[in-house]
């Protein structure tokens, strides 16, 4: 079955409380494996949560330099780095951005739904979808390292719109 980890955000949703909820989960995780939280890691993670949509290293850096903060581009990608090693964020691949993970504490293979509109996206963790992958590599003989599903389309906002036909 398929399960909406991240979905795509209706109208009323508050997203002050998502944000608070993604900091406190890696707060905790942090905490529990023995890790920092450093400032910058905090606030870009915020950054990112602060976006339904794959965001962007150098947008990142931007935000932070306009909000005063000294960074340069090796400070955020340590940052996205260290966070996407955590499971707090995935990187949309074929965007060269990140989104933040609903799911930070259970391990799970990345199948993002992508809006071409909009620019949101929606993370889904579907066992069946994994499973299939899996078993498709191993009768290829394929050692599998990582698997991220990306699928392109319109989001349910753009669909209702009328956007993107």
């Amino acid at each position: 079955m398929t399960e909406a980890s991240t979905a795509f955000p209706s109208s009323d949703h508050d997203h002050g409380s998502c944000v608070a909820h993604a900091v406190a989960k890696a707060e905790e995780l942090c905490r529990s494996r023995g890790l920092r939280l450093t400032e910058i890691r905090r606030r870009v993670l915020e950054l990112v949560w602060e976006r339904h949509g794959p965001v962007g290293a150098y947008a990142l850096l931007d935000t932070l330099r306009s909000e005063g903060m000294a960074a340069a581009p090796p400070t955020v990608y340590r940052a996205l780095d260290f966070l996407q090693e955590q499971g707090l964020v995935h990187r949309i691949e074929r965007l060269n951005a990140f989104v933040g993970c609903g799911q930070p504490d259970a391990p799970h293979s990345g199948q993002f739904l992508i809006c071409s509109e909009c620019g949101l996206a929606a993370e889904i963790d579907d066992p069946a979808i994994d499973r299939a992958l899996t078993q498709a590599a191993v009768a290829l003989g394929f050692e599998l390292r990582g698997k991220t599903v990306e699928l392109e389309g319109l989001c349910p906002d753009c669909r209702r719109s009328g956007n993107g036909r």
